[in-house]
This record gives structure tokens, sequence and C-alpha cells, in this order.
């Protein structure tokens, strides 16, 4: 923390209430206690798997390998147990950049613009940072973007920061270990291969950034989004993290096909079990660096007052199925953790089964907050399950692949994938949990393959999405 960041953090240490201005989406100015409108902080990583989080693990016993914690995460968990914690929360795509464009603007792939890897959002979008902003909050951001095309790392401007007007640790893309002031005051980072410490390994020096934000003395409420770019490859964290798990412990996915190929890639049983440890140790690293995150909040009495989210962009395969990464459409790619804590409306031990996604969480998040969405979302609004005030919801996830010209659905008793080339897949999602059985091509199960293909269609033929295309023809 810098000297100015820290005499403000002990300043503000005995700050009571203040009054605050709130600039609405209308333009008037109104007085407000500076209580009546939450701060919001996203956290948000990259490739993290569910069953690599405590809070997860233990509701994923279904099978020998799952359920089993190799990750003791109690600072995450500790959002989920005195909040919300998901248990069907899906990615409407399981790659980095249309992941990302959903949660931020509530609406599909091909509607943002960014529905694949490395090309830019459309510039016309509203994130939930340019409603916030115009309902006068102050907002920032630090860590990966991956919303501004090909730029790397491609440290973000105010104008195309797309509402997060504070943006200066704000980078498009790369997954550095070490990140440092350089000589002219601008953030750098270092080689993959270089490591930092404490105080410059990415983890640790974007939350450090984030800290200094949030616990800066204000009279307005603020948003926050710290983008983690761990536990993505390459899988090394600076030590203890490095050497914490013991790859002999490390439990291998009954899916899992030694020496499998993925890229070209070439994997044992040993080596496997090395990468997971490594992956475990950059979990561990994050878990801590959220709770320096809510041990900040909490000294400067406003952890309680803040809608504190986690969760990320995909999952991590592993091994699982002899693949890695999170490409594909198998389970473990696209639900993943999502936890929301504010006592103010959310009990704690929430548990919610139903199933929600990316395109929802603008809008949710915003009616959670009592503020008005834009109007351009397309997911749902989800409020009311976080509140437990409603128990009227559909079960399904949407997925939207454009690179691999797939498209499908999650329902709770089955997934559906349709491919331009015809490789279809259907999975009983209750009596084959680990999806080993392509029930596609089954005479037995045509019934329920048209039922799910014609939801699907449906659903890309309202939203005017280029898979119709060759939808029709499957």
């Amino acid at each position: 923390m810098s000297d100015r960041s820290r005499r403000e953090f002990l300043a503000g240490l005995g700050a009571g209430a203040a009054s605050i201005a709130v600039l609405g989406m209308n333009g008037d100015v109104h007085a407000a206690d500076s209580k009546s409108k939450p701060n919001l902080l996203i956290i948000h990583t990259d490739q993290l798997s569910s069953w690599a989080l405590s809070v997860y693990a233990r509701g994923l016993l279904k099978t020998p390998n799952y359920g089993r914690t190799v990750v003791h995460t109690p600072n995450i968990d500790r959002l989920g147990n005195e909040g919300a914690r998901l248990t069907e929360f899906y990615t409407n795509s399981a790659v980095c950049t249309p992941s990302r464009g959903c949660l931020l603007t509530g609406r599909y792939p091909h509607c943002h613009g960014a529905y694949r890897n490395n090309i830019e959002m459309n510039r016309d979008e509203v994130t939930i940072a340019h409603v916030l902003k115009r309902n006068g909050y102050e907002t920032g951001y630090a860590g990966k973007w991956h919303l501004d095309g090909q730029p790397k790392p491609g440290f973000l401007k105010p104008e195309r920061s797309m509402g997060f007007d504070e943006c200066r640790y704000m980078f498009n893309r790369g997954h550095w270990k070490k990140m440092e002031e350089s000589p002219n005051g601008e953030p750098g980072v270092q080689p993959y291969k270089v490591i930092g410490n404490k105080n410059s390994y990415t983890t640790d020096y974007l939350t450090g950034k984030a800290i200094e934000f949030i616990c800066r003395e204000r009279n307005r409420p603020f948003l926050f989004m710290l983008s983690l770019p761990d536990p993505h490859p390459p899988f090394t964290v600076r030590e203890p993290y490095m050497s914490m798990f013991n790859p002999d412990d490390m439990p291998v996915p009954n899916t899992f096909v030694a020496d499998s190929r993925q890229r070209g890639a070439r994997r044992t049983t040993d080596q496997l079990k090395i990468m997971k440890a490594r992956y475990c140790g950059l979990v561990k690293c994050i878990d801590d660096s959220v709770g320096r995150i809510i041990r900040g909040l909490e000294t400067r009495r406003l952890l309680d007052d803040t809608i504190v989210v986690f969760t990320t962009d995909h999952g991590e395969y592993m091994g699982e199925h002899g693949l890695w990464g999170k490409n594909r459409w198998y389970r473990t790619a696209y639900r993943i953790p999502f936890l929301v804590r504010w006592p103010r409306k959310i009990k704690a031990n929430t548990v919610i089964d139903r199933f929600v996604t990316n395109v929802d969480v603008q809008q949710t998040l915003l009616r959670l907050m009592g503020l008005k969405p834009c109007g351009r979302e397309q997911g749902r609004d989800a409020s009311a399950l976080l509140t437990r005030a409603q128990s009227k919801w559909e079960n399904v996830a949407y997925i939207h692949h454009s690179t691999l010209g797939s498209a499908g659905i999650f329902t709770p008793e089955w997934e559906i994938v349709l491919t331009a080339d015809g490789k279809h897949m259907l999975f009983d999602r209750r009596a084959d949990f680990e999806q080993t059985k392509n029930l596609a091509h089954d005479p037995l199960h045509a019934r329920t393959f048209r039922r799910l293909r014609d939801r699907v269609i449906e659903h890309h033929k309202e939203l005017k999405s280029p898979a119709m295309e060759w939808l029709p023809k499957t």
C-alpha cells in the first residue's frame, strides 16, 4: 500500500456515516444517506473449477473422486456461508472473452459482439459499470479484462474501459506472474517465467491495488472489480504455495486417460498430479487474497455495506475426459462457482439450486441494489431467489459456443449439445454424473433429443443467433 493510501486508510478508520449525492439515471441529483446504496465488489477469477473450493467440493459427493476436498478455502467459503451459494450457476460460453462479456452486459455472446477470444466487445454495450456510474458510483477495475481485442497486455485508458473510471491496473490479456511499478510510474509486467514475491506476485499485487481502492475515504458508494488472471495456466505460483500441496495427494479423475493428447501435449498420471497440486496452490493463494480483502473491508467497517461477489469465467477440466483447459462441452467447464454476501438482504447459508447464468448477473445485482437496469439485458432477474422471495423459476442454462460451432442446454435432467458438424451429445445428468455415455444417437432417447433440440432452436431463433444458419438442419 502506498504512503498516501495508508494515510487515507488510517484517517478513515473512525469515519462515520456521511451524506452523499447520488446521480440518478435521469441525471437528477438527490441527497441520500451513505448507507442507502451498497458498495459492490466483484472478485472474478480465471479458469476456476468448483471442485477446487471446499465450499463446493462438499456438494460433489457423487463419485469416489468428487467431493474430496484438497484445498481448504475458508475465506471464499465465508462469503457463501454468510451469504448465498449458487450450486447450479453456469457460464453461457466456457471461453474467457465471451463469458466475461455476458457477465458485464447481461447479453449473449453474439449480441455483445465478443463471441470468441481476443475480439473486442461492441463499443456501444452498456456494462454494469456504466449503470452504476450514472447512479453516482465511483468505479474501478484491476486485472485481466480480455474484451478489448488483441492488445497484450494492453493497459486500458478511461476512454476504452467501458465505464470503469479508475483503470490504471486494468489490462486486456495475459497471465504474468509478476507485476510492479515501472520507473515512469506505470504498471509493468515480467515474462511468464519470472515469479514475484508476496508484494509483486500478480494475485498479491492486484489484491493490494483493490484494497487501496476500496479502503479509500470517500463520500459516495463504489463499484470495484478485481479480475485475477489465476488459476489459469501457466500453473506456477510463488512459494509457499508452489510446494504447499503434495502431488501424491491429488485425486485423479475417473475419466482421465493416461497419455491422452490435447493440443499435442502428452500427459501421464504423474504429470497430472503435479499440475493439479500447483493448481491447488494457485487457488490457495487466491483464497488468502480474498481474506486480505475481507479484513480490509472489516477494518473500514464496510463489509456489511458491500455486496461481495465471487465467481469465475469458466472451469478447468484438469484431465477429465482426457481434456485440459475449458473448451468442449462437459459440465466441469460450464458449472462454476458463484457466491454473494450482503447481510442486509441475503440470509446466511442461503443455498440456491436454481439454474442461473452469466447473462442473469447484471440485472440481478442491479435489482438487488434497488437500481433500474439499462433495459438491454437478455437474462433474467434472479434477485428474488437471493432474498428467498420467489420460488417460481425455469431451470435452464443455454450454451453458446460460436468458435466450436455448437449450441446447447443444461436442465436438471439433461445436457444436450448440437454441433454444426453433426457430432451431437446428449447426457442423462442424473444417471450419468460423469458424462461418459453419449445418448444423442440412442433410439430409446430420440424423443428427448428432439424435444431438447427444439428448445435450443427456439432460443436461438428468438435471439436471431448466427447459429440459426445450421441449427435447423440438426
